[in-house]
């Protein structure tokens, strides 16, 4: 595996980790809670991986990034997504070990 392969490796990762949400989603809905814990659970992991191997992407080459080419509104319109694409990254983090932590310890309320 090189640097070049892990954005492809990445955009995996959180394919696999919105299937495993959404899946997991369902089984509680459907009152089945350890299929749903299984799949929240790999859904954590895998998306632990994605973070470590995003990093390490951003650290092996050196944060550069690919320049958006449009111009016009939809510049604009790009870069308020990504702003909001990045406040979100970061506020979910939080949110994630909240809830993990209230289903680790049972409290079932607080982690709805």
């Amino acid at each position: 595996m090189t640097v070049a392969d892990l954005p492809a490796l990445n955009a995996s990762l959180n394919g696999v980790a919105a299937v495993l949400l959404t899946a997991g989603f369902i089984f509680i809905k459907n009152r089945r809670i350890l299929p749903h814990r299984v799949c929240m659970g790999t859904a954590v992991l895998v998306s632990a991986v994605f973070l470590v191997t995003y990093v390490l992407h951003k650290i092996l080459v050196g944060g550069v990034h690919t320049p958006f080419g449009g111009e016009g509104a939809i510049r604009v319109v790009y870069y308020l997504m990504l702003v909001s694409h990045i406040l979100l990254a970061i506020a979910i983090v939080p949110l994630v070990l909240i809830t993990l932590r209230h289903a680790l310890a049972g409290r079932i309320a607080s982690h709805q």
